[in-house]
């Protein structure tokens, strides 16, 4: 049954909130958007340990693990595939809450609440309206187009866009899959001041992400003073956000996004206004859980290896992405890892 929904929400958002638990049974039952038809998935059930939702079963639940993602046409697959792992490798599969955001002026918005709900019958989820206005006359142009999105700086909203009970989400990217529990992720301390939380990477020539121009400003340069800054991916994120709303962070972003507008200081799409606020002072998460650069650099997106150690996440970050590297029958290696969660059906798939 439908999930209660918090006081606060606006009518006009019930036409595109789709909160489904309903049964489903074959799991050849198939799913189209406009290019694509996707198989239903299956059904994962609670571990006995697990809390129950029963009496707690709002979206504003605290016992439910909440999950974040955007949600586009055009990364429908690869968020799919995504969706199927983290459902797939959680003990409590039954208590995850996932809040999608969609743009508002997509055409396609109904269409892609539609292909979840059908491919994923049993999933609790809500789909949240992004305007493009909100970001459109603040995003520069960056290294590569797929960047400037304005779908892609919705992560920096998620506390205005996500109801206020909801207190502490993860964020994941589309072009991920998690072969791990991500309760594991969601539990990660922030200790007493971080707003959020993700695997740092200290050996990244930090420089880089910024325009000589910012280091050749005096006042600008002083921003990471007294920071112990280091380069973090914003694809895998646990972010709370209560600290986040209390401490006026989206503003502190947008803030960045107006000054680069004015003079050139970053080139690398919605990344930098997150380094440039929140880098030095975020909590660290173990690099598992981002093996990121699986779709390699920027420019032509060549294969890559894992880094060394154990692995929790794998995140295709960069250029290529795993599905159109099979699709052009061109993978690369750890593709294959990427191809199992893969829920699209293809034409010569017979039905039972």
């Amino acid at each position: 049954m439908p999930l209660e929904s918090p006081p606060p929400l606006k009518p006009l958002w019930f036409l595109l909130f789709i909160l489904t638990t309903t049964n489903a049974a074959a799991l050849t039952t198939t799913t189209r958007t406009t290019t694509h038809v996707f198989k239903e998935a299956p059904k994962f059930y609670n571990s006995p340990s697990c809390p129950s939702l029963q009496n707690d079963s709002t979206v504003c639940s605290d016992v439910a693990v909440h999950v974040a993602m955007t949600l586009d046409a055009a990364y429908l697959r690869g968020s799919m595939a995504a969706i199927l792992s983290v459902l797939q490798h959680s003990s409590c599969p039954e208590n995850v809450i996932f809040h999608f955001v969609a743009a508002a002026s997509s055409s396609n918005s109904i269409l892609l609440t539609q292909t979840l709900s059908r491919s994923f019958p049993y999933l609790k989820f809500r789909v949240y309206p992004f305007g493009d206005s909100a970001v459109a006359g603040l995003i520069s142009t960056s290294i590569r187009s797929a960047l400037d999105c304005p779908l892609n700086y919705a992560r920096n909203y998620l506390a205005t866009l996500l109801p206020p009970c909801v207190r502490r989400v993860v964020y994941l990217d589309s072009d991920l899959v998690l072969v791990d529990d991500i309760a594991k992720l969601a539990a990660t301390p922030l200790g007493p001041h971080a707003v959020l939380a993700a695997p740092e990477y200290c050996n990244a020539n930090f420089t880089t992400y910024f325009t000589p121009s910012f280091w050749a400003n005096p006042t600008l340069s002083l921003t990471f003073e007294g920071r112990d800054a280091c380069y973090f991916n914003t694809g895998v994120m646990v972010i709370d956000l209560d600290r986040w709303r209390a401490g006026g962070y989206t503003n502190r972003i947008v803030e960045w996004m107006e000054l680069q507008k004015r003079m050139r200081i970053y080139e690398l799409g919605s990344l930098p206004p997150f380094l440039l606020v929140f880098a030095g002072n975020i909590a660290s998460v173990d690099h598992r859980w981002n093996q990121h650069g699986l779709g390699g650099d920027n420019f032509r997106g060549l294969c890559r290896d894992l880094h060394p150690g154990p692995v929790s996440l794998l995140h295709w970050s960069g250029k290529g992405k795993p599905w159109v590297r099979l699709d052009s029958n061109r993978p690369c290696p750890l593709d294959a890892l990427w191809a199992p969660y893969d829920l699209l059906q293809t034409p010569f798939a017979l039905e039972s």
